[in-house]
């Protein structure tokens, strides 16, 4: 990169990433929970992108994302969850707050790097809805009835919720979301979500 990129890392684990970034081009400013997190964005504004551990003391991840967001002047930066807490319900509420990413720990670095590149590059683009999508799957291929099941999993519901809804058994829901996946090419229902909302079908 011939211009570094600003990551504000939040961990209070950090010491891996912290010492990893920089020789892929970025530089890292690492704190250990949410409150100094805040203050660290609070007086500078040199961010590019922010990776938050969800388990943090005095203020955890997704209350440090709610401020995040809630923010003027870091409503739009983008933030990748770090998670060793792999619950479907918990990545929808996550990405419901405005997550622009997760991942599971412990993770592969290139897996993170190549989702931190993912990340920038729709920020970068955020002005060109067009090019934004341009490479992410269609959800214009799905059925009306997985669109259906897929709105219902961005709200929280679990697979037996679904069926009750719509007067069918369990494993059709299933059918209905390996369905999806295939077409979105995801691997997980969280997944399906985030493209789901980058691509507006849910809000």
């Amino acid at each position: 990169m011939s211009e570094l990129t600003n990551v504000l890392l939040v961990d209070d684990n950090s010491k891996y990433l912290k010492d990893a970034l920089p020789f892929y081009g970025y530089e890292v400013t690492s704190v250990c929970d949410g409150v100094q997190a805040l203050k660290e964005l609070s007086r500078n504004n040199k961010f590019d992108i922010v990776l938050l551990d969800v388990m943090m003391p005095n203020m955890d991840g997704w209350q440090t994302l709610k401020a995040i967001r809630s923010a003027e002047k870091t409503k739009d930066l983008p933030v990748i969850m770090l998670t060793a807490v792999n619950e479907d319900q918990k990545m929808v509420s996550g990405l419901k707050i405005g997550a622009d990413d997760y991942i599971i720990k412990p993770f592969i670095l290139p897996n993170l790097l190549a989702r931190m590149e993912a990340v920038l590059r729709r920020s970068r683009r955020s002005g060109k809805p067009s090019e934004t999508l341009a490479n992410q799957p269609c959800t214009d291929i799905l059925t009306s009835k997985e669109k259906e099941v897929l709105q219902m999993i961005s709200k929280g519901a679990s697979n037996k919720q679904i069926a009750d809804k719509m007067f069918v058994k369990e494993v059709t829901i299933k059918t209905h979301l390996n369905s999806i996946y295939k077409k979105l090419k995801v691997e997980n229902r969280t997944q399906a979500v985030l493209v789901a909302m980058q691509t507006d079908l849910v809000k």
